[in-house]
């Protein structure tokens, strides 16, 4: 069992207590109850317990995607307990959603329906704060691009610069290199642009290459193109 072999590797923020939603069945070592994939489980030391068993079964679960019903509903428990499920993909446990009382739950439902309204207002114009300064960032690296590669076409480095500065999309353009302009960072952005539509670079991967050859074969072309989009357009 995923939770049993490797709670060590959750680290809580805090002092939160930890359940786990465990990936194949298992068994509770208090009562012997069977657990099915996708229960819950408690370790306490040694011993894997059900919520029964851990005195937690009076909690009501309350998944994650709602923050500020979450935060709430925490505030409000005077037991509460994370969830987390262990990623095979990502190596690691991830939040699910946490355990709280289910009076915590109903007064914090009562007061995200008082404030809905407030909060989306809120939201909104955060959400258009944030689309200013996306929007800002994408200009300035387009013009910067262009002093770096004044032969790229306007159009194609509009379309790097957004690419690359999509927020969370964790590309290279959100590191604090290409905000802040750094020609390091800007270049790898349009050497990655090149090489998926300049070159037959996802035709290889297509075909079964590895990523390795596949860019070494398309090197030349990649090279080609930053030249020819470096160089200075003459003045007539």
């Amino acid at each position: 069992m995923e939770a049993h072999q490797s709670e060590g590797e959750y680290a809580p923020r805090s002092k939160d207590l930890v359940v786990f939603e465990i990936l194949r069945d298992s068994k509770c070592t208090g009562c012997g109850k069977a657990l099915w994939k996708g229960e819950f489980l408690f370790l306490d030391g040694e011993q894997a317990l059900c919520l029964s068993c851990a005195d937690f079964d009076h909690l009501e679960y309350l998944p994650r995607g709602d923050a500020a019903l979450t935060r709430r509903a925490k505030k409000y428990s005077g037991l509460s307990a994370v969830v987390v499920r262990f990623s095979r993909s990502r190596g690691r446990y991830e939040r699910q959603g946490i355990l709280v009382e289910v009076s915590a739950l109903e007064r914090a439902e009562e007061e995200c329906r008082a404030d809905a309204q407030q909060r989306a207002t809120r939201r909104g114009r955060g959400d258009q704060r944030r689309a200013e300064q996306d929007r800002d960032l994408v200009t300035r690296m387009t013009g910067a691009i262009l002093k770096l590669f004044p032969r790229c076409p306007l159009q194609e480095a509009q379309a790097i610069a957004a690419h690359a500065a999509v927020r969370g999309s964790g590309r290279v353009g959100r590191t604090f290199a290409a905000r802040a302009l750094e020609a390091e960072a800007l270049t790898a952005a349009v050497v990655a642009a090149i090489r998926h539509h300049h070159t037959r670079y996802d035709q290889l991967l297509a075909r079964g290459w590895n990523r390795i050859d596949a860019r070494d074969a398309v090197r030349d072309v990649i090279e080609r193109v930053m030249e020819s989009w470096r160089s200075v357009p003459s003045r007539c």
